[in-house]
C-alpha cells in the first residue's frame, strides 16, 4: 500500500488530469519529461546548491521547549519561516524555475492567495531574468499588501482576479486562462499539491526536502528518523505534502492535517474541506470541493489568506478517504490565539496558516514522550496587520 501517486497521477480514487483540449499540450510535455530531468545529475545538483546558498537550507529542527512543557509532550518546529521570502513556498518555486529553463520558457505565470508563493515566484524570476505575471485575487492584494509590495519591487507584475470570491480559487481561474493563450514559451508555476498531473506529484517532490531532512535532524537530535507524529496546516497542503512525504507509508508515524474552520465549520464560513466537501472536479484534478447540491463550488473563508481554497490537494484528500491522516478543523479564533501563544512563549511570530496547526494543542493530547514535528511553514510579517487589528495591537 502506498500514499504516492501512481504513473497516472492519481492518489487512490482522487488526482489525474481533466483539462481543457486546449491546455493537454502543456501539460503532456510537462508529464512526459518532468521525473526525467529532476533525476538529471546537472538538475539534482543546481537545485541542491541553490536550496543552501539561496534558500538557506537546511531549516533548523527547533526543540520549543516552553511550549512543550506547556502541552506535557515533545514539540518540534521544522523552521521553514527561516526560508528566504519566509515560507516553504521558495523550495518548489526553486525547483521549476530551473524545469521551466530545461523546458525552453521564457515567460513564467504564477497563482496566489496568501501571496507568499507569489513573492517566491517573483524572487526566483528575478534570479533566472525571466519575465513573471502573478496573478491574484482583488481581495488577497488588499490583505496582503506587504507581499504585493514585495512582488512588484522583484519586477512581477501582478494583475488582480475581479471575478468571483476574487481570492484564490479565481487567481488560478485566471492563470490558467493565460496558460491557454500562451502555450508555447510560458510555464505555470503552480504552488500547491493542486492542479493537475503532474503538479501534484511534482510540488510534493520539491517540497519533500522537508522531512528529507526532519529524518537526519531528529536522528541528531532524538537518535530515530521517525516522529510519532508530523502536524502541518492544509490549504491546498504542499507544506504538507513537504512534511509527510518520506513518512507517508511509514505507518508508525501518525499524520495530522489541520483546516481552516473560519468561524466554525458549520457556520457557512469555513474552509474545513475535509468535514464539508464532496467529489468533485477543480482546477484540473478530482478531489474533495466544497460545493452545492448542484456542484457549484461554495466560497470558503479563512482569516488566512492561504487557507482559504474550497478544495484539497488529491495527495490530503486520499489521506483523508483512506483513513491515513487525522484531520482536525481549528476556527479563526483559536488559530489567533494559538498564534500569540507562540510569539510569547517561543519568541516566534508565525504565519497565521502555521497558527491553524498550533491550535491543535489545546485539545489534542498526545502521550508525554510522543515526538510531534509541526512544520511552522510560514513567517507572521505577512500577516502583522491581521494581529494587529484582531488584537488591537
Amino acid at each position: 500500500m502506498t500514499y504516492q501517486a501512481d504513473e497516472k497521477g492519481y492518489y487512490g480514487e482522487f488526482g489525474g488530469a481533466y483539462i481543457p483540449e486546449m491546455l493537454y499540450p502543456n501539460v503532456e510535455e510537462l508529464r512526459q519529461q518532468y521525473v526525467q530531468i529532476m533525476q538529471e545529475e546537472s538538475f539534482q545538483k543546481e537545485f541542491k546548491q541553490l536550496l543552501k546558498d539561496y534558500v538557506g537550507r537546511p531549516t533548523p529542527l527547533y526543540f520549543a521547549s516552553r511550549l512543550s512543557d506547556k502541552y506535557n509532550t515533545k514539540i518540534y518546529l521544522k523552521r521553514e519561516d527561516l526560508c528566504h521570502t519566509g515560507a516553504h513556498k521558495v523550495n518548489n518555486t526553486v525547483g521549476q524555475i530551473l524545469m521551466a529553463k530545461r523546458l525552453g520558457k521564457n515567460r513564467v505565470i504564477a497563482e496566489t492567495g496568501a501571496g507568499q508563493h507569489g513573492v517566491a515566484t517573483a524572487t526566483v524570476c528575478a534570479l533566472m531574468g525571466i519575465e513573471c505575471i502573478v496573478y491574484m485575487g482583488e481581495i488577497d492584494i488588499a490583505r496582503q499588501a506587504p507581499n504585493v509590495a514585495r512582488m512588484k519591487l522583484l519586477g512581477a507584475t501582478v494583475i488582480p482576479a475581479k471575478s468571483g470570491s476574487r481570492t484564490l480559487k479565481d487567481a488560478t481561474n485566471e492563470a490558467i486562462r493565460d496558460w491557454i493563450n500562451n502555450p508555447i514559451n510560458t510555464h505555470y508555476i503552480i504552488g500547491s499539491v493542486v492542479g493537475p498531473h503532474p503538479y501534484p506529484d511534482m510540488v510534493a517532490r520539491f517540497q519533500s526536502v522537508i522531512s528529507e531532512e526532519i529524518k537526519i535532524q531528529l536522528l541528531e537530535k532524538e537518535g530515530r528518523e521517525a516522529p510519532d507524529y508530523v502536524v502541518a496546516c492544509v490549504g491546498g497542503g504542499s507544506n504538507a505534502a513537504g512534511i509527510y512525504y518520506h513518512y507517508l507509508d511509514n505507518p508508525d508515524v501518525g499524520i495530522i492535517a489541520v483546516e481552516a474552520a473560519g468561524k466554525g465549520v458549520l457556520s457557512g464560513e469555513s474552509a474545513a474541506t475535509s468535514a464539508l466537501g464532496k467529489e468533485g472536479i477543480i482546477h484540473g484534478s478530482k478531489t474533495l470541493l466544497m460545493q452545492t447540491e448542484d456542484g457549484q463550488i461554495t466560497e470558503p473563508y479563512s482569516i488566512s489568506a492561504g487557507l482559504d481554497y474550497p478544495g484539497i490537494g488529491p495527495m490530503h484528500a486520499n489521506l483523508f478517504r483512506s483513513g491515513r491522516a487525522e484531520f482536525i478543523s481549528v476556527t479563526d479564533a483559536d488559530a489567533m490565539k494559538a498564534g500569540q501563544e507562540l510569539a510569547k512563549l517561543e519568541g516566534i511570530i508565525p504565519a497565521i496558516e502555521t497558527s491553524h496547526a498550533l491550535a491543535i494543542f489545546e485539545d489534542r493530547k498526545f502521550e508525554k514522550d510522543d515526538i510531534v514535528v509541526l512544520n511552522l511553514s510560514g513567517r507572521g510579517d505577512k500577516d502583522l496587520s491581521t494581529y494587529i487589528d484582531y488584537f488591537n495591537l
